[in-house]
């Protein structure tokens, strides 16, 4: 029940149909009160008051006390049902006294004024009336007239009236039913759309923006949120180019760089022991910086939108073949590249593809038993599998997996999941480079633990 009435609409709808259903109860019961009471008052007063006027015209002829016929006459001059009593004697017509309640029949006897009672201890609620009679004086002459009459025929209507007042309240719950849904879209098509918009700038789509219709809070926050949007798309855009900016300008001191540590490779060996670490230390530092400004470089053309594809169709598994032989990963990687897999793909992106993901699981897929000292190369003991199937291609190792908090952000930018590595020889940004080429053929990447152990990434293209 609590996940029923979790969302804002079925609240509001909620609390709207009970507001509705509360008034709806309280007019109809206040009418239902006051109609019961006027009706009920009606008939008591068209049984009373004629009974009244007839004792009052009665009574002066009355001889005090009176006898068996004094009595019978009294009881006949009176057009309503009524008995006349007189200690111990009563009206030879007219109904039982004893129907009136004990205490009733006591306070009439002490009583100076018309005593009246509504009781409903028989089929139909009927009303008792004790009248006394007194002389000029005020005193009591000891003479009462007992009469009542049916309400029957008001209780009747009273219930028809009920029945008609519910039956009235549940048409008005699937009138309030539409109205509360109209209202609730209403209310919440503003905030689905304000919802839907925060889902696509978290998602990286800077460039979204609400409508800013009426003047109400709802419209004060859809400004807000487009305020918000439109600095953070002006902050992104100058975070990306200062790092395009950057990374072009580092390019021709790299290539120099590069250059010059390709010579001190080749005379490394000729060089003193200590001068030949440093530069090849020197070298391989060079190496990483190049290939970071590299990547960057790289990823400054997708945000740019700079990056375009040059389909064409090529064999998948020969494609994949290719990229290992290139690398030189033949004799480490198990493929599986059946023939007869044919798809329309950027050949080149399709190998930055590729070389990131088993790259990536030849450093990281590696149990600890495999590395026995941090001299050992990364993929000497890694089992890397690339399967190729008509639905995608699969990288697998045999690793210790990817922590479970970690798989959300395996593609963001810079991110790696082991922070003891957070010195190694990747850039941060092969997995976010890998993801990119794959978003630009209308692909994704998704990446999984194994049930048996390791990481699993599953490319998916549309070919």
């Amino acid at each position: 029940m609590r996940a029923l009435f979790r969302g804002l609409k079925p609240r509001l709808m909620a609390a709207f149909l009970l507001l509705t259903l509360l008034g709806a109860v309280a007019a109809t019961g206040a009418s239902y009160a006051t109609a019961r009471n006027l009706l009920l008052e009606d008939a008591q007063n068209g049984f009373m008051n004629p009974l009244v006027d007839d004792v009052r015209n009665a009574a002066e002829r009355l001889k005090v006390p009176p006898a068996q016929q004094d009595l019978d006459d009294f009881q006949a001059s009176l057009r309503s049902p009524a008995v006349v009593v007189f200690d111990g004697l009563r009206s030879r017509n007219g109904p039982d006294p004893s129907i009136a309640p004990a205490e009733m029949r006591e306070m009439v006897k002490s009583s100076k004024t018309i005593i009246w009672q509504r009781r409903t201890d028989l089929v139909e609620p009927y009303v008792v009336m004790g009248i006394p009679l007194l002389r000029p004086d005020g005193s009591s002459t000891g003479v009462e007239v007992w009469a009542w009459g049916t309400l029957g025929g008001p209780q009747r209507a009273i219930d028809s009236f009920s029945t008609a007042a519910w039956v009235g309240v549940s048409l008005v719950l699937p009138l309030a039913l539409g109205l509360a849904l109209f209202t609730a879209r209403g209310v919440l098509r503003p905030v689905r759309r304000l919802g839907a918009a925060a889902r696509a700038l978290g998602s990286g789509r800077l460039d979204t923006r609400v409508d800013e219709r009426g003047s109400d809070e709802l419209s004060d926050l859809a400004r807000t949120f487009n305020r918000a949007a439109s600095q953070l798309e002006a902050s992104q855009a100058a975070a990306r180019r200062f790092v395009a900016d950057v990374s072009h300008e580092l390019r021709t001191p790299l290539t120099a760089m590069s250059a010059v540590t390709a010579v001190l490779d080749e005379d490394a060996d000729s060089l003193p022991e200590d001068t030949a670490v440093a530069a090849r230390l020197v070298s391989a530092e060079t190496r990483k910086l190049t290939r970071l400004v590299n990547d960057l470089m790289e990823i400054s053309r997708f945000d740019e939108g700079r990056n375009v594809l040059e389909l064409d169709e090529w064999d998948i598994s020969t494609a994949v073949r290719d990229t290992l032989a290139a690398r030189g990963w033949t004799s480490s990687v198990e493929a599986s590249l059946p023939d007869g897999v044919v798809g329309r793909v950027d050949r080149r992106r399709l190998d930055v593809i590729v070389a990131n993901l088993v790259g990536n699981a030849l450093k990281h897929g590696v149990h600890a038993t495999a590395r026995p000292d941090r001299n050992t190369p990364a993929h000497g003991g890694a089992h890397v599998r690339v399967t190729v199937r008509p639905d995608g291609i699969e990288v697998a190792d045999s690793g210790p997996g990817i922590p479970e908090e970690a798989l959300p952000h395996i593609f963001d930018r810079f991110y790696k999941a082991d922070t003891a590595r957070s010195r190694s020889e990747g850039s941060g940004l092969g997995l976010a480079i890998a993801w990119e080429n794959a978003r630009l053929h209308g692909g994704t990447i998704e990446a999984a633990n194994a049930p048996s152990g390791g990481a699993v990434f599953t490319l998916r293209l549309p070919w």
